[in-house]
């Protein structure tokens, strides 16, 4: 028996506790250094403070059900709904003053995300996802028919463009964007604002709410090595990467499946 959808207390709750994460964030923006994890990844003390609050939330909000986060524990959880947590997707842009970086949470249901939020929280936007009936922006629903923007540009991450050099002879079919977070590179594929997306090394953390968002909005993923939808409960998910192409459309997955198969090239 499927677990029901979350509440609208419960919305109403995350909602309150996003606010809450997404201010600290923005007043600690420019004023805190950060120090490297042992993945050489970077990490400020805003993360931790995030995560912690996250977590804690999480477990008033809905009791019982487990949580895997990039700063906390990263074993696929037990409960037959969990949560995936990345408290602040893109520590390196925050800590270098670029004001571009996510929220990203979402709950997972049998294996799959039921539910995902997505907060950008220097442009005051906030992205709802709901399995099976859309997606909301800032609480206004977005029409699918609407979001029919065209686009010459695709999202690479910095490991990605290690691409154009396998192929220095030929052509990229699109203008490069790097933002430098790999839940916005796949969101800015679900608004339009690019045609496609290359992600080389994302964690589970990193594609979870926007995994959502894209399936919501009609948009298509190719799981390049390994498919999040074998996730097994119990299983260490810290060295795993989820190497993906995330397009508009099939047909767009076509043009840039030869560049991503580039990746799984040694």
């Amino acid at each position: 028996m499927n677990l029901p959808n979350l509440t609208h207390k419960q919305l109403s709750e995350l909602d309150s506790l996003f606010e809450i994460v997404s201010q600290r964030q923005i007043k600690d923006f420019g004023n805190i250094s950060a120090s490297n994890k042992e993945d050489g990844s970077l990490i400020t003390s805003c993360d931790l403070w995030s995560d912690k609050t996250i977590v804690d939330g999480l477990a008033s909000i809905a009791p019982g059900e487990g949580v895997l986060s990039e700063e906390g524990g990263k074993f696929v959880p037990k409960t037959k709904a969990y949560w995936v947590v990345d408290p602040l997707d893109g520590t390196t842009n925050f800590a270098a003053g670029i004001p571009y970086w996510s929220i990203s949470v979402a709950r997972f249901v049998d294996g799959q995300p039921q539910s995902s939020f997505l907060i950008i929280p220097t442009l005051k936007k906030m992205f709802t996802s709901i399995k099976g009936k859309g997606v909301w922006l800032n609480n206004q629903k977005i029409d699918t028919k609407q979001n029919n923007h065209q686009s010459e540009c695709v999202s690479l991450c910095s490991r990605s463009i290690k691409i154009l050099q396998k192929k220095p002879n030929s052509v990229f079919p699109g203008k490069i964007r790097l933002l430098g977070v790999s839940s916005l590179n796949l969101t800015s594929v679900a608004m339009g604002q690019t045609f496609g997306a290359i992600e080389s090394t994302p964690k589970i953390w990193d594609i979870a709410a926007a995994w959502l968002l894209l399936d919501e909005l009609n948009c298509s993923i190719e799981w390049l090595e390994t498919d999040p939808l074998d996730l097994i409960p119990g299983q260490n998910l810290s060295d795993i990467n989820f190497p993906l192409i995330a397009c508009r459309s099939i047909e767009k997955i076509e043009i840039l499946r030869p560049w991503g198969n580039l990746l799984l090239e040694k």
